[in-house]
């Protein structure tokens, strides 16, 4: 009589993995959501290796939905898609279910694992190898230098409020420029350092010379940044409003597999320009979208401006919108709506797959 046990190697599963800096939880459910075994793996190379291997023991792996591909999932989701796994971002779960579940790392993994299963808050992570992954990492350094300096210009203009009055007489009607070099070149007694005076000009120039820092740093970063936006996509960066620094973000944004955004209301939504059905019985009106990338957001925001300002049909529409009654906000709101899905097209008309 032939054995009625199934073959475990034509059983299809799905994996979930709860990610944290160390460790990673990892669980195996079967196509009708029953859990077939929990592990806990180091977030290393060799972790990575052993979760994989152990997921595969418990037959055909269908997919697996891995919680924060964009910071400790990140290696294991290259890992993962090295062995032509399908890896899903998977969202943290809600409250409501933790509220009837409880929370524990084998608990969201198994979450997660469902949630890969069924379709649910899911998406498709970032691919983080790339010239894009290399875009982002000097961008982050070049905005943590731009924050930087504006603190250190608004500590030195706070400090000559309070500095004695010749000190502030001298400096106060200065430009930005001017002050920044007119402070990194005083000279101060260090030896007389518990004098108030004294203290305030070694405060202004040591903040200045910071700032000069900062500005050579910017600088650098801008040298590496313009090649790199121009390399991947041109058409972008030549578009009307648009530089180095606008088409920087939105590429980030998009991501380096930009195919995952299904379309260009995908786009919209992802930068927080689609606006939300907010409609109820005979009343259909729609709401401000305050989600989504707000550096997205904010970069459009700025090509905007800057249309109205010099685009004569951006002006010619913003004149039209104005007569029919709309406020200045609520046109802004409609033409980064407009120009999302221009710059969508500029975007996914570039073949950033052949990434060097």
């Amino acid at each position: 009589m032939p054995s009625i046990t199934p073959d475990t190697a034509a059983i299809e599963v799905a994996g979930g993995v709860d990610t944290h800096q160390d460790t990673h939880t990892a669980a195996v459910i079967d196509l009708v959501g029953r859990v077939l075994g929990t592990q806990q793996f180091p977030a290393t190379t060799a972790g990575y290796t052993a979760l994989l291997a152990w997921m595969r023991e418990f037959g055909q792996l269908l997919r697996v939905g891995v919680e924060g591909t964009g910071a400790y999932g990140a290696g294991l989701a290259r890992r993962l898609r090295d062995e032509q796994i399908e890896v899903i971002e998977v969202d943290r779960p809600n409250r409501k279910t933790r509220r009837f579940q409880g929370k524990s790392d084998p608990i969201d993994a198994i979450q997660a694992a469902k949630a890969a299963l069924a379709g649910d808050r899911t998406g498709i992570p970032k691919q983080r190898d790339g010239r894009v992954e290399a875009l982002r990492n000097l961008r982050v350094a070049r905005r943590s230098a731009v924050d930087q300096r504006a603190d250190t210009q608004r500590q030195i203009k706070a400090l000559i409020v309070t500095a004695p009055d010749e000190l502030r007489t001298r400096l106060r009607s200065l430009t930005v420029k001017e002050l920044i070099a007119t402070c990194a070149n005083l000279r101060p007694d260090r030896t007389d350092a518990a004098t108030p005076a004294t203290a305030v000009t070694i405060a202004l120039r040591s903040l200045a010379r910071r700032h000069q820092q900062l500005s050579v740093e910017i600088t650098d970063l801008d040298e590496l940044l313009e090649p790199l936006v121009a390399a991947i996509n041109p058409g972008l960066i030549a578009a009307n409003g648009v530089g180095t620094d606008v088409a920087g973000q939105l590429l980030v944004t998009a991501g380096q597999n930009h195919d995952r955004l299904a379309s260009e209301a995908a786009f919209a939504m992802l930068c927080g320009v689609a606006p939300i059905p907010a409609s109820s019985g005979k009343t259909t009106r729609h709401r401000l979208n305050r989600g989504g990338d707000r550096q997205a957001n904010a970069v459009l925001y700025r090509v905007v401006l800057c249309r109205l300002r010099w685009d004569p049909s951006t002006r010619a529409y913003a004149e039209r919108r104005t007569k029919e009654g709309l406020s200045k906000k609520e046109i802004i709101r409609c033409l980064k709506r407009y120009i999302a899905r221009e710059l969508y097209q500029l975007i996914t008309s570039n073949d950033l797959q052949l990434a060097a």
